[in-house]
């Protein structure tokens, strides 16, 4: 699953604060707030044929992340859309693109922690690739991480956050574990989500996730409790045990990165069949239905 380069974007136009640079000439400044301290907020992104998913959802979730940080100053969804516009254009994309937005505090007068040395900002980054949905659609395998995920008392885990190390840390010992990704449990014990993305669980005709406790809210996750609602699919969230997900019949996870992809085998235990499962086919299928029909157009 590891990703490879592309060769298409080699030259890819990077835009930060609107100036379109080579991929090799673009930079931060060393005293912005994401580099002083990942002092930053960010959502993924994908383009399907000119169009964005849930495009104002995910901008609603950053501005969101960016007012708990109180950044002094949030651009407007228009701005950001008409940025990711220009980008698009200026790198003859439409199709088969993840755009990763961050939006960073800005810039420092001195290196250090505290916001009131912040001078200027925000700086606004859109980085735009070619890329396919990034996980294994004949399925993954993953490994409990010795990482927790913070409690909401510690941190608001609804911060889209550029600080990622426990993701980052839980990462390293999944590719030592030979995993696939890593699945992360809170300070509970109950689990949280991978290093990634948002876990279901299928046991019969009952779909069940995790809590929002120690996992940011998801804009595929909220589409997949959507879709069961309308399709009269149980579904539930609930504080759920390792014992849920090794007995479980399908599991599958859910992200802008990969969509939803199946789960075929955690901590060397085979997950139902070891293949991707009837009801992972059929929210699988309509969720492709529901971008095909509500993606919002970008590109002319």
């Amino acid at each position: 699953m590891l990703q490879q380069f592309d060769e298409r974007n080699r030259d890819l136009l990077i835009n930060i604060n609107g100036d379109l640079r080579h991929r090799d000439e673009a930079g931060i400044s060393p005293f912005d707030s994401v580099v002083q301290g990942g002092d930053a907020v960010w959502e993924g992104l994908r383009v399907y044929d000119g169009r964005i998913f849930r495009f104002r959802q995910h901008l609603d979730r950053l501005r969101k992340s960016a007012e708990w940080v109180s950044f002094a100053e949030i651009p407007s969804h228009e701005h950001i859309m008409q940025e990711v516009k220009r980008t698009l254009e200026a790198n003859g994309m439409r199709d088969g693109v993840h755009i990763r937005l961050t939006l960073t505090r800005g810039l420092k007068v001195t290196s250090g922690m505290d916001p009131r040395l912040n001078t200027s900002g925000p700086t606004l980054i859109v980085l735009a690739e070619h890329k396919p949905p990034v996980y294994d659609k004949t399925g993954l395998k993953l490994a409990t991480s010795s990482i927790r995920r913070f409690s909401p008392d510690q941190l608001n885990q609804q911060i889209h956050s550029c600080n990622l190390l426990q993701s980052i840390m839980a990462k390293i010992e999944a590719n030592g574990a030979g995993a696939d990704d890593a699945l992360m449990l809170d300070a509970r014990g109950f689990i949280a989500e991978t290093n990634a993305t948002h876990l279901f669980f299928v046991h019969g005709e009952t779909v069940s996730t995790s809590f929002l406790v120690a996992c940011p809210e998801g804009v595929t996750r909220s589409v997949v409790l959507d879709l069961c609602r309308r399709e009269g699919i149980d579904c539930r969230e609930a504080d759920l045990e390792l014992d849920h997900a090794y007995g479980a019949d399908e599991v599958f996870c859910t992200g802008t990165m990969g969509e939803l992809a199946p789960v075929v085998e955690i901590d060397g235990r085979t997950i139902g069949t070891g293949d991707i499962g009837p009801m992972t086919r059929r929210l699988s299928g309509l969720f492709d239905e529901c971008v095909a029909a509500e993606a919002e157009p970008v590109l002319d």
